[in-house]
């Protein structure tokens, strides 16, 4: 009590001098001896940038580019979401919002822009929030390791061919598992432009899992399944109790499933998940949302006094795999290519994101301890990763 009464004091005594300076506000000064998070709710403080380590004009001109760079892929209404992927499975919304991000530091705010309450769809972003389900599964010891086969805990038909019956958990999560066969409608082949739009592939030999990296929302959907049977509840049920409400999320984000996705489970009927919005449905969420999910891997998984995903899964998730670009575990990394490229240059290369189509980017900084979140924007996410890490102060 005497510590708080000494604070206050303080407090107090800057709020005087403030007064006395003319100035119009008096903010509580940024406490760095505990790691801030955000309550549940609208209440997410912001804070002005030079209180943690931010020049507020450099970091306005950011913003300021960003609003510029709205998104020429996506139409505003999806109009052009068969074109470019194919034929819809899932539903999709009627329209979408305009570009809109949010920057934290040190899990405050120091900018937001847009309409960052508005629930869309993320795409491919659900690819990384598949991944925290598969590590907490495997942190869960449901399935014990993630080098194991497959079919050693699942036995539905999907992984007894000769070409299937080797896939790991990690090969899915790596997107090497080269797993071969049709699911909810689409084959994994990826042939035929009325079913894959502007995505379709030329017919290709299939390699040995483990061996060959393919993009390949199929074999997403099918570890979602896989994953569906091993907790015998439905997929958005899991990430509701396991992550979204630990860390606090609102209540307007859902994750929409096609109307066939239905497996017989224990006897049940039960929706399984895709893992983005390629064919309609996926996780539908609000930017502020997406903060407070790349917050989390921010935090090593840690979510005030809660575990909610190890810290060893998010290392693994974010190493780079033997087969591939940069990509972990369904994240994309910033390590360099064989050539030494990085995908965004002037970022460190500790960085990653979860990326949808559309753009939409959730880009984790351990090194500046930045997340920032972008939807619906133009081009490569470094042009506004740059603008901001300039308004870092030495």
């Amino acid at each position: 009590m005497k510590e708080r009464k000494i604070e206050l004091k303080a407090y107090f005594a800057s709020c005087v001098l403030v007064a006395v300076m003319g100035l119009s506000a008096c903010q509580r000064p940024v406490s760095t001896s505990a790691a801030y998070f955000p309550p549940k709710g609208d209440e997410w403080a912001h804070v002005a940038p030079a209180k943690v380590g931010m020049d507020a004009g450099l970091l306005d001109q950011a913003v300021a580019f960003a609003k510029t760079q709205e998104t020429k892929q996506m139409a505003p209404d999806f109009s052009s979401q068969e074109e470019i992927f194919g034929k819809l499975l899932g539903p999709m919304p009627t329209s979408r919002a305009a570009t809109n991000g949010i920057v934290l530091r040190h899990g405050y705010i120091v900018a937001e822009w847009g309409d960052t309450k508005a629930v869309d769809p993320t795409y491919s972003v659900a690819k990384s929030v598949l991944s925290t389900v598969l590590g907490i599964t495997i942190d869960r010891g449901i399935i014990p390791d993630v080098h194991d086969p497959v079919a050693k805990l699942i036995q539905d038909g999907g992984y007894d061919s000769a070409q299937n019956k080797s896939i790991t958990w990690e090969h899915h999560a790596r997107q090497t598992s080269e797993w071969e066969g049709s699911l909810w409608g689409k084959n994994s082949d990826f042939v035929g432009k009325e079913a894959f739009g502007r995505g379709e592939r030329k017919p290709r030999q299939l390699q040995q899992p483990g061996t060959y990296y393919e993009y390949n929302d199929v074999r997403i959907n099918r570890m979602a399944l896989s994953l569906l049977r091993l907790w015998k509840k439905p997929i958005p049920d899991v990430v509701r109790d396991e992550i979204m409400n630990p860390i606090g999320a609102s209540n307007t984000w859902k994750y929409v499933t096609y109307p066939n996705a239905v497996a017989t489970v224990d006897g049940k009927q039960m929706p399984s998940v895709s893992g983005g919005t390629r064919w309609g449905g996926g996780l539908w969420i609000s930017a502020r949302d997406e903060a407070r999910f790349g917050y989390l891997f921010l935090k090593q998984g840690r979510w005030k006094d809660k575990q909610i995903v190890s810290s060893n899964w998010v290392k693994e998730a974010t190493t780079r795999g033997p087969v591939g670009p940069s990509y972990g575990y369904l994240w994309w990394l910033n390590v360099p290519d064989k050539d030494g490229k990085k995908p965004w240059p002037d970022a460190p290369i500790t960085s990653y994101a979860a990326l949808g189509a559309g753009q939409n980017t959730i880009w984790v900084d351990p090194e500046h301890d930045i997340v920032i979140v972008w939807r619906w924007h133009d081009g490569n996410p470094n042009e506004l990763i740059k603008r901001v890490l300039a308004a870092v102060k030495p």
